[in-house]
C-alpha cells in the first residue's frame, strides 16, 4: 500500500500532462558508518500512502519443515500471487529490521510503460520481508532478492531499495521486463564509506562500473535495453535510470526535489541550486551520493526526514496556499487546472499521508539485539515522535501492533490514530500549534537519546550473562517508551483542543486571547476583497442650530383695585 493504484497514478498523469512515473510515495535515506558521528549506519524510510495504516510489523523467527511453502500476498493490495518454497530457518523481523540488524526500505519509480505487468509472483513488498527473514547482511540481501526474482519472476514496476547492515549500505534498483516476461533487470551499488544517498520515487543509478566488487547487476541489464532499441552505445556508458525510467518534469519536481533537499542540507558546501529540480534545467542531474559537510548523528538524520523545503525557492510556507498560519501542506490532488493552465503543489519529504516512518540505527560493536534500534514513528514525519524499538525485542507495543485498528476504523488504542488526531489539529493553525507539538516532541526524543547509553549499558551487562534476559529488558523498555509516547500524545491533543478552541488562544494564566492573524495574510485578504471588507463610518448628521424664539412683549403688571 505504499504506492497509489495504477488508476490513480494514471489519473494524476493525465491531469498534469506528465508521464506516469510522476511519483508520489516514499522517501529513503542511507548514511554510511563513515558519515555518522558514532560509526552507526543509518537507513530511513517514510512509507507514504493515503491508504496505508501505520503499524509496526513483527514476525518471530521460525523453523520450517522440509517441503513447506510460503504464500505470497501482494503488499499493496492483499492479493494472493502464488507460493514459493519456504526457507528452513527464518529470522525475527521488527518492522523493517531483522535480528541481525539488516534493514531494507524502498521507493517506487514505476519506470517505462512498456515494462509494466511482468510475469512473476514476487512483488516488491514481499521481496523486502522475505529478504529480511532470510539474509544476515546487506550484500546477502541483494543476492536473495535478485535470486528470488530470477526464479519466481517479478510482479511490480520499478523500485529503488535501500539495504543496509552495520557495515555496508547498498542501493538496488530493479524493474520487470514487461507483460508476459519473467525476471527483471537490475543494478546494485554499495555506497562508498563516508557518503549519504537518498531516493524518492525516481531511479537514481545512472552509469556504473562493469568490473567492480561493489557493483552487482543483471547479466542482461544492458543487452535487454539494446534489444528493445532503447540504447545503442557502449556498455560502459549505459545509464540504468535514463534508459528504464527517463526523467520528466514531474519526476524532477515531485521526486528528485526531495533528494535535493536532503543533499542541500547535509552538504551545503556543494552549492546544489534549485535549478537541479525545479524543471528549468532539464539536463541537470544530481549526483548519486554526496559527502556530508559534517558527520550526522541519529538526531541529525531524524531532522533530514523533517522537511518542507524551508528557506528555499520551493518553501511551502510562503505562498497563499499556506493560509494565514503558514501551513506547509497541500491537500490532494497534487496538480490542478485553472482557466486552461495547469499547476502543481510541491511534494516534500514531510507529508500528511505518511503511514509510518523510521530511522534505523545499526552498530557492529554491540550484540545485534542491542546494536540495532528502529527509531519508529507513525503519521507525518514532522510531527511524529521517533521511539526506540530494539532489534532484540520479543513483542511490539499495543499502540503500534497489527490489528489494533485499521485505516477505516478509529481507535484511541492506536498510536496511528492518536498522532493523526494531533497533526490534523495542527494543520489548521500550523505556525502556532507546531510550537506546542515540537516542544513535546523534543522532550520525548531528547529523553530517549539522553537515556540511550545507560539503557544499552544495562542491556549489555545482562547480555554477557544471559542474552535472553537482555532481550526481555529491551522488550520491556521499548514497550514502556511507546506507551509513554501514546499517553503523552493523547494528552497533547486534549491540551491543544482546549488551548485553541474556536480560534481562541489561552495564555499561560488560562485567560482567553484573540491574537490577530499575520499582517501579510491580512494584506492578501485586502487585495482580494478589500473594498467589500473595508471598515467605514456613516457620515455624522449635521448639527442643527436651535430656532430663535420670537421676542415676547414685557409682561404688564396687574392692576390692583382700590380698597372699598
Amino acid at each position: 500500500m505504499i504506492r497509489l493504484s495504477s488508476n490513480l497514478l494514471a489519473a494524476l498523469a493525465v491531469s498534469a500532462g506528465l508521464a506516469a512515473p510522476a511519483a508520489l510515495a516514499c522517501t529513503s535515506l542511507l548514511v554510511t558508518r563513515g558519515a555518522s558521528t558514532d560509526g552507526s549506519t543509518f537507513l530511513t524510510y517514510a512509507a507514504d500512502s493515503h491508504e496505508l495504516y501505520g503499524e509496526l510489523y513483527f514476525t518471530p523467527a521460525r523453523r520450517h519443515p522440509k517441503g513447506a511453502m510460503r504464500d505470497i500476498i501482494e503488499w499493496d493490495t492483499g492479493k494472493f500471487l502464488g507460493r514459493i518454497a519456504e526457507a528452513p530457518v527464518t529470522y525475527t523481523v521488527v518492522g523493517n529490521m531483522n535480528e541481525h540488524q539488516l534493514t531494507i526500505a524502498e521507493s517506487t519509480f514505476t519506470g517505462r510503460e512498456e515494462l509494466k505487468g511482468p510475469a512473476g509472483i514476487i512483488d516488491y513488498g514481499s521481496l523486502i520481508y522475505i529478504a529480511l527473514e532470510r539474509a544476515k547482511t546487506a550484500r546477502e540481501a541483494v543476492e536473495v532478492m535478485t535470486s528470488l526474482v530470477e526464479e519466481y519472476g517479478y510482479a511490480s514496476t520499478g523500485e529503488s531499495f535501500s539495504i543496509a547492515d552495520p557495515k555496508e549500505a547498498w542501493v538496488l534498483e530493479m524493474i520487470g521486463k514487461g507483460e508476459g516476461q519473467k525476471g527483471a533487470v537490475w543494478v546494485a551499488r554499495k555506497l562508498p564509506d563516508g557518503y549519504v544517498l537518498a531516493h524518492a520515487n525516481q531511479a537514481r543509478i545512472r552509469q556504473f562500473p562493469l568490473n567492480d566488487a561493489n557493483t552487482l547487476y543483471a547479466p542482461d541489464v544492458v543487452s535487454f535495453a539494446k534489444a528493445k532499441g532503447w540504447y545503442s552505445g557502449a556498455d560502459k556508458d549505459f545509464s540504468f535510470a535514463d534508459t528504464y525510467a527517463p526523467l520528466d518534469f514531474g519526476a524532477a519536481r515531485f521526486c528528485e526535489a526531495r533528494v535535493w533537499s536532503v543533499f542541500r542540507r547535509s552538504a551545503p558546501s556543494m552549492g546544489l541550486t534549485v535549478d537541479y529540480v525545479d524543471g528549468s534545467q532539464p539536463d541537470k542531474r544530481l549526483p548519486l551520493w554526496v559527502k556530508p559537510d559534517k558527520k550526522l548523528s541519529v538526531q541529525d538524520t531524524m531532522g533530514l526526514m523533517r522537511d518542507h523545503f524551508e528557506g528555499t525557492a520551493l518553501d511551502m510556507t510562503k505562498d497563499v496556499g499556506s493560509g494565514p498560519y503558514s501551513c506547509p501542506y497541500r491537500w490532494r490532488p497534487m496538480t490542478w487546472e485553472v482557466d486552461g493552465k495547469k499547476y502543481l503543489n510541491e511534494r516534500a519529504i514531510s507529508t500528511q499521508q505518511t503511514g509510518f516512518s523510521f530511522v534505523a540505527q545499526m552498530r557492529d560493536w554491540l550484540p545485534a539485539p542491542i546494536g540495532g534500534v528502529l527509531w519508529f514513528g507513525v503519521d507525518d514525519t514532522f510531527t511524529t515522535v521517533y521511539t526506540p524499538m530494539y532489534a532484540g525485542i520479543r513483542e511490539v507495543p499495543r499502540g503500534f501492533a497489527q490489528g489494533v485498528a485499521s485505516r477505516t476504523k478509529f481507535s484511541w488504542d492506536s498510536s496511528f490514530w492518536v498522532f493523526n488526531w494531533v497533526s490534523n489539529q495542527a494543520y489548521s493553525r500550523w505556525s502556532d500549534m507546531i510550537v506546542d507539538v515540537q516542544r513535546e516532541q523534543g522532550h520525548l526524543e531528547g529523553q530517549f537519546l539522553a537515556d540511550q547509553a545507560e539503557v544499552e549499558r544495562t542491556a549489555l551487562k545482562l547480555y554477557r550473562s544471559t542474552p535472553e534476559e537482555a532481550r526481555d529488558y529491551l522488550t520491556q523498555y521499548s514497550v514502556k517508551q511507546a506507551d509513554t509516547v501514546h499517553a503523552r500524545w493523547r494528552e497533547l491533543g486534549e491540551n491543544l483542543l482546549v488551548k485553541y478552541i474556536d480560534g481562541n488562544v489561552l495564555d499561560e494564566k488560562g485567560k482567553v486571547q484573540h491574537p490577530k492573524q499575520p499582517d501579510a495574510w491580512y494584506r492578501k485578504i485586502v487585495r482580494d476583497a478589500g473594498p467589500r471588507l473595508e471598515l467605514k463610518e456613516f457620515p455624522k448628521p449635521e448639527e442643527k442650530k436651535p430656532e430663535a424664539k420670537p421676542a415676547q412683549p414685557p409682561a404688564s403688571k396687574p392692576t390692583v383695585a382700590p380698597a372699598p
